[in-house]
Parts: structure tokens; sequence; C-alpha cells
């Protein structure tokens, strides 16, 4: 059985930083392509960070970079999400999400919220 699981959202100043975790099971996790994906309020899921199977190489979408790092520690089976300099519109549900061809699998998601 497939299961991811996030940790570490809360609540969180504008400024300030949250490292969240993504815990993975039931699946060759070093097989898969990671990544973290967030969904506001009244808007559409969108990607954030992707990293590759052995992590050598990542990808941001252009709002994160600079702020956001994506790691991931494949003998963990766990991929992170450092998220610094936090803005009150990076408020949203923050989902891992695993990927290899056609089998794609999704964590429940984690709340941050930004606020002062």
């Amino acid at each position: 059985q497939v299961v991811l699981v996030e940790s570490g959202g809360g609540l969180v100043q504008p400024g300030g930083s949250l490292r969240l975790s993504c815990a993975a099971s039931g699946f060759t996790f070093s097989a898969y392509t990671m990544s973290w994906y967030r969904q506001a309020s009244g808007k559409d899921r969108e990607l954030v960070a992707v990293i590759t199977r052995v992590g050598d190489s990542t990808n941001y979408a252009d709002s994160m970079k600079g702020r956001f790092t994506i790691s991931r520690d494949n003998a963990k089976n766990t991929v992170y999400l450092q998220m610094n300099s936090l803005k009150v519109e990076d408020t949203a549900v923050y989902y891992c999400n695993a990927r290899r061809g056609v089998n794609v699998h999704w964590g429940q998601g984690t709340q941050v919220t930004v606020s002062s």
C-alpha cells in the first residue's frame, strides 16, 4: 500500500521559515521523481518544486526560486521542502507527489499558513 505522509506545516509569520517532510512507504522511493505542489483556497493546484530520483537535479516555480529548497533522503524514504522568507501568498495546503511514468501518488497534504 502506497502511503505519503506530509508533516511540518503550521502557522508562521511573514519572513519566517518552515520545513516540510514527506515520508513515503509502500513503493520503491528511489525510483520515483518527487515533487511538492500546493493549493491555495479557491485556486488550482500548482507545482512548487521537483527533484530527480537521485537528487542530482531540482526545479522550482519562479515565485519559489531562491526561497524554497527541495531535497530528498533515499535512505529514509523522505523528501523535504525547506521554505524560507515566507510570504502571506505562500499560504496553502502543500502536497507531496511521487511519479514514475503513469504511476502517480499523492499525500493528504499539510496546511501552511503565513500570517501576522
